[in-house]
């Protein structure tokens, strides 16, 4: 088994690299298509802003290597987001792996009324919950965007309205959350997606 972190200049690769090392995986980071397509799992993770990680995909040819891959592939917050059809950061097009749009998450909570939601600051940072369809986990969220539910939608967290923090279609699965800073949940839900 061999896991491949997609490095394409957006942060947080380290702390994701490490919480795979921590669970006896074996992970690389690479830009190569060869390597990333020969990988058991992949991993798309990201912290940064949409519009320029999608100019760093498109440059290296990623934008067109990622919906083609066949093995397992985990998006993390901006990885997921890039997964997506749209978004409203930057207003940029992503992948179109999953068919909705990730939305400012301010005016996804307060609409057109103005602090509407006051006791939901952005951006939303810190432990909330998860539900899924047969239970409920804590993660650890940093973000100012979020996908609007859709029927790839396996997993929802509410800020105060609901939102996709877990999208899954086929091989693809994303999280809005960072399971690498989600302690013993995290860890879990990692050697979940290694088992894939």
């Amino acid at each position: 088994m061999k896991v491949v972190i997609i490095d394409y200049g957006a942060g947080n690769i380290f702390s994701v690299k490490q919480a795979f090392l921590r669970i006896g995986a074996e992970v690389v980071l690479s830009d190569n298509e060869a390597e990333i397509r020969a990988a058991s799992h992949v991993i798309f993770p990201g912290v940064g802003h949409a519009r320029s990680a999608m100019e760093r995909l498109s440059e290296s040819g990623l934008n067109k290597v990622i919906p083609q891959l066949t093995q397992p592939v985990l998006g993390i917050c901006l990885g997921m987001q890039l997964m997506c059809d749209f978004t409203e950061e930057g207003n940029t097009s992503g992948l179109g792996i999953f068919p909705v749009q990730v939305r400012n998450l301010e005016k996804m909570q307060t609409g057109k009324q103005k602090n509407c939601a006051p006791n939901y600051p952005i951006p939303h940072m810190g432990w909330n919950d998860v539900k899924t369809q047969n239970r409920i986990d804590s993660y650890y969220f940093v973000h100012n965007y979020a996908a609007e539910i859709c029927s790839e939608t396996i997993g929802t967290t509410e800020y105060p309205l609901p939102f996709s923090a877990i999208l899954k279609k086929d091989n693809f699965t994303g999280v809005q959350f960072h399971p690498e800073k989600s302690g013993k949940a995290g860890v879990d839900l990692l050697k979940q997606f290694l088992a894939l």
